[in-house]
C-alpha cells in the first residue's frame, strides 16, 4: 500500500478491489519500468540515491519486467490498486528498502499520466502505420481499376457513373485524415508531466530536463495542476479511434450490400466469411459487419470519457482511472479492425459486369445529357426538364438510355440529337469529366501516383 502511513485500519478487501485499476493499467507496465529507470538515474545525479542504488534499482525493474513478460508474476487485483503499487511491491521484494528511495519525489498522478502520454505517442505511432498499410492496398487495387465503372450512389439511389478506382480512392483520402488526427495525438501527447508531484511540483531539485530527454519528450508541462489532470489528449485518441472507426464501417456497409445476390459485385474470401448452422447456402460478411457493430463500442468509450471529465474540478480525481479502461479497449478494437480490414480487403475479387448490365439498362448518364444541351445554348433549368421527361419516358416503357433510338429521342424533344445519344455509351462516360477531382481516368492516375509516391 502506497499511502496507509496515517490510516489505523486496513482498507476493505472489496473496496480494494472496487477500487483497482490493475486490469488496465497493467497495460502501461514498459512505459512505468522505463519511467522508473530513467527517474532512479535522475535521483542519484541529484545525489538522493548513490550509483550502487540506482543500479540495484534498474536491474530489479527489468527483472520485474521480464517475470511479467514471461508469466512468472502476475500481481492481484484483489491485493493491488494499481500497477505502480503493484511494482513497487515486487521491488521491494527483490532489494528490500531501497525500493521506498525511488518514491521521493514522485506522486502517482504525474506517474500515471507520464507513462500515459508515452503510451499515447507509441500507438498513435502505430496507428498510423496501420493506416499506411491499408492505404497501400487500396490504392494498389485502385490501379488495377481506373476504367472499371461503378455506379456512384446519392440516397442509394443511381446518381452518376464512377470508377471503383475513384471510390477506393475517396477511402484512401479519409484514412489520410485519420493518420492526420494521430498526429497530432502524439504531438499533443509529446509533453512530459513527471516532475508536477500530486498536484504543486517538488521541494526537491528534480532534473526534470534531464527525465524529459531521456523519455523522449520534446518539451514539460508549464503548468503542475493541468499536467496531471488533463486527459485531453486520451479524449482526443478516442475521437480518432471513433471517426477511424466510421470510415470503416461504412467501407464495411457497402462490401455487405456489395456481396448481396442483388449486388453481385463482389466475393470475399473465405478466411473472411462464415456459414450458417442451418442454411447450408450460406456465406456470411461477419467479418465486416462486426467492424461495423464494433464501431458503436467504440463510440460509446468515447462518450464515456468525455462525460466522465465534464464535471472533474481542479486537479486530479480518482474518477479519472476509468480512462484507461475505454482507451485500451479502442485501441485494441481499432487496431484489429485495421489489420483485419486489409486481410479482408485483399481477398476481394471484384465483377462489375452485373452492375454494367444495371447501368445501360439505367437513365444514370441523365447529368450528361442536360450539360450537352446547356453546351447548345439552352438554360440549365430547361436542359433539366427536357431530360426529366426523356427520364419519365423510359421508366414509363421500361428501357435505359442505352435502349432507346435516335428517332425515340426526337419524338421526345428535337433537341435531343445524335450528339445526346452518342452520350449514353457508357465506355467514354468518366473521361469526359473536366473538374479536378473527379474520376476522369487521367485525374485518377494522378492521384493515384501521388499516394503511390506519398505512401513509400
Amino acid at each position: 500500500m502506497l499511502w496507509g502511513g496515517r490510516f489505523e485500519e486496513k482498507p476493505d478487501k472489496i473496496a480494494i478491489e472496487f477500487s483497482s485499476s490493475l486490469k488496465e493499467d497493467i497495460l502501461l507496465i514498459k512505459e512505468e519500468i522505463l519511467c522508473g529507470k530513467a527517474y532512479a538515474e535522475m535521483l542519484c545525479r541529484i545525489n538522493i540515491i548513490s550509483l550502487v542504488e540506482v543500479n540495484s534499482i534498474t536491474e530489479a525493474l527489468s527483472t520485474i519486467e521480464t517475470e511479467y513478460f514471461s508469466d512468472q508474476w502476475n500481481p492481484d487485483p484483489k491485493e493491488f490498486e494499481d500497477v505502480h503499487s503493484a511494482i513497487e511491491s515486487r521491488l521491494y521484494e527483490l532489494i528490500g528498502s531501497t525500493a521506498g528511495k525511488l518514491r521521493a519525489g514522485r506522486s502517482r498522478n504525474d506517474q500515471v499520466v507520464t507513462s500515459l502520454r508515452m503510451w499515447c505517442k507509441k500507438t498513435s505511432v502505430e496507428m498510423i502505420n496501420l493506416l499506411g498499410n491499408l492505404q497501400r492496398s487500396f490504392v494498389n487495387t485502385a490501379e488495377k481499376h481506373i476504367e472499371t465503372i461503378i455506379p456512384g450512389y446519392t440516397h442509394m439511389q443511381h446518381a452518376q457513373p464512377v470508377s471503383l478506382a475513384h471510390h477506393l480512392l475517396a477511402y484512401v483520402e479519409m484514412f489520410e485524415r485519420d493518420k492526420e488526427r494521430f498526429s497530432g495525438v502524439n504531438k499533443e501527447s509529446d509533453c512530459m508531466p513527471l516532475g508536477s508531484g500530486a498536484i504543486a511540483g517538488s521541494t526537491l531539485p528534480l532534473d526534470v530536463n534531464f527525465l524529459k530527454d531521456k523519455l523522449g519528450f520534446s518539451s514539460l508541462c508549464e503548468n503542475s495542476m493541468d499536467a496531471i489532470s488533463d486527459r485531453d489528449f486520451v479524449i482526443d485518441f478516442l475521437n480518432g479511434c471513433s471517426i477511424g472507426m466510421m470510415h470503416l464501417s461504412r467501407f464495411c456497409e457497402e462490401l455487405i450490400l456489395w456481396s448481396t445476390v442483388e449486388w453481385k459485385f463482389i466475393r470475399i474470401g473465405d478466411s473472411f466469411t462464415t456459414g450458417s448452422s442451418l442454411m447450408p447456402q450460406k456465406k456470411n460478411p461477419d467479418i465486416a459487419e462486426l467492424i461495423r457493430g464494433k464501431t458503436a463500442r467504440v463510440f460509446s468509450y468515447y462518450q464515456s470519457v468525455i462525460t466522465l471529465m465534464k464535471g472533474l474540478p481542479l486537479s486530479y480525481n480518482r474518477d479519472m482511472q476509468e480512462d484507461k479502461h475505454s482507451l485500451f479497449n479502442s485501441y485494441s478494437i481499432y487496431s484489429d479492425s485495421l489489420k483485419l480490414m486489409k486481410g479482408m480487403f485483399e481477398t476481394i475479387q471484384f465483377d462489375n459486369s452485373h452492375l454494367l448490365s444495371l447501368m445501360k439498362k439505367s437513365t444514370i448518364l441523365a447529368t450528361d445529357a442536360a450539360d450537352r444541351l446547356v453546351l447548345k445554348g439552352i438554360p440549365f433549368r430547361e436542359a433539366h426538364d427536357i431530360i426529366g421527361e426523356l427520364v419519365k419516358y423510359c421508366v414509363k416503357n421500361e428501357k435505359g438510355f442505352a435502349e432507346l433510338t435516335p428517332e425515340e429521342l426526337k419524338q421526345i424533344n428535337p433537341v435531343l440529337d445524335k450528339s445526346v445519344y452518342e452520350l449514353f455509351k457508357l465506355d467514354n462516360s468518366l473521361s469526359r469529366k473536366k473538374t479536378p477531382g473527379s474520376p476522369n481516368p487521367s485525374f485518377v492516375k494522378d492521384q493515384i501516383n501521388k499516394w503511390k509516391s506519398a505512401l513509400i
